[in-house]
């Protein structure tokens, strides 16, 4: 019998309570000071989280990528240890953030109450906060803009066992999260050590500095829409990779493909019959001058995601992409790196199939693990507060933090 198993034999063996979220949580939404007022922008101190700090930053976070000033702040702060839940826009998400701060009016805040501090582990809530997502995701209001039922979210329900046993389950949950790090931190490693290589090769000896521009060497082609045709064995391309496979092709002699638009660092090679979408561009190459795999390799050293030319959505224009400058040498040394190359490219291959696939395993496996862990019996009492007492002291609260 494990120590978790352990623990709820002797602590909650017939079972635990479930609470409501409204009982639990006193609950406030984010919201943007005003952009125009650039006091509430300058000098800022005080950490300001939107959605960009999950993406680049995880899931438990102590600081934010903009700030806001003190001026700017409507009544009181987001405490520390509160949970910020997405619940519009990109519904399922949330963060535990660590330090008092505000977020963006996408998130609703959930505060626990003072009466039920002590019940919790803070990362207990965090990892149970999972679930919460999933059942966002499920009860969607219906319309064109993604946000949750807010009557719903109210009443999602919360198991809560005792102490002991939420931080066995966190101890369990963090060394599966570690672990994943990890991977991911030796898998992000080798990734530089095969660019560092491909770039040395890449380097022209230093008698040859005889520069080309691109146009030199191919024509730039735009994509073009898929919709009319019908399925196939020819891939479409977008800037993302292959997006289905149609009845015809666009080209069908060796290619590298060019994002226009999104993932201006996806480069494709192509040496099949393929159709692209108006997203990516495509390359007439000439081979007399070029490999076209030597081509799709040079391209990749030189970021051509730098030259990105929009504010918005990362872009390219054929007419940037012509100018770019590129040294080309002998056919023969081409060969000779390629090979090098494809044996680089192969061991990278294997790594993309081993350390991601592997990380992949582990966090389905962590995803079941928690959904397991986080499962528990019920006593069958589920504890709700009457809601217009509730309503009444979130106002009070209201009153006291605006």
């Amino acid at each position: 019998m494990s120590k978790l198993e352990e623990l709820i034999q002797e602590l909650c063996p017939n079972g635990v309570d479930k609470f409501e979220l409204q009982q639990l949580f006193i609950t406030r939404n984010g919201y943007t000071p005003s952009k125009s007022k650039s006091e509430f922008w300058e000098n800022g101190t005080i950490p300001w989280f939107r959605m960009e700090d999950i993406r680049e930053n995880g899931n438990i976070l102590s600081d934010s990528l903009q700030h806001v000033n003190a001026c700017a702040v409507k009544g009181k702060l987001f405490p520390k240890n509160s949970i910020i839940v997405a619940t519009s826009a990109t519904v399922g998400e949330h963060a535990l953030i660590t330090v008092p701060s505000l977020a963006n009016q996408r998130f609703t805040c959930l505060m626990i109450r003072p009466e039920y501090r002590d019940m919790f582990e803070p990362k207990f809530l965090f990892y149970y906060c999972y679930k919460l997502d999933e059942y966002c995701l499920q009860n969607l209001k219906k319309s064109s803009f993604a946000s949750v039922d807010m009557n719903k979210f109210s009443k999602f329900k919360f198991s809560v066992p005792p102490l002991e046993v939420q931080r066995e389950i966190v101890r369990i949950l963090d060394s599966f999260t570690l672990l994943t790090a990890e991977l991911t931190a030796e898998l992000t490693a080798r990734k530089k050590q095969y660019e560092y290589y491909r770039d040395s090769l890449l380097e022209p000896p230093k008698h040859d500095t005889e520069k080309v521009f691109l146009s030199d060497i191919v024509n730039i082609k735009n994509g073009k829409d898929y919709k009319h045709l019908g399925e196939g064995k020819y891939p479409v391309y977008g800037s993302g990779g292959i997006m289905t496979y149609v009845n015809e092709y666009v080209y069908d002699k060796p290619s590298v493909l060019i994002p226009r638009k999104g993932s201006l660092n996806n480069l494709f090679y192509v040496d099949t019959p393929f159709w692209n979408v108006d997203t990516v561009f495509y390359t007439e190459i000439n081979d007399k001058k070029i490999i076209p795999k030597y081509l799709y390799y040079l391209l990749q050293k030189e970021h051509l995601e730098s030259l990105n030319t929009a504010g918005g959505v990362p872009s390219l224009t054929q007419t940037v992409l012509n100018k770019v400058k590129l040294i080309i040498p002998s056919l023969s040394r081409q060969q000779k790196i390629i090979e090098c190359l494809d044996n680089f490219d192969a061991i990278c291959s294997d790594l993309n199939i081993g350390l991601p696939a592997e990380i992949e395993a582990r966090q389905k496996q962590y995803e079941y693990y928690r959904d397991l862990l986080l499962t528990f019996a019920e006593t069958g009492k589920i504890i709700a507060t009457d809601r217009q007492t509730d309503r009444q002291t979130d106002r009070q609260t209201d009153r006291q933090t605006d």
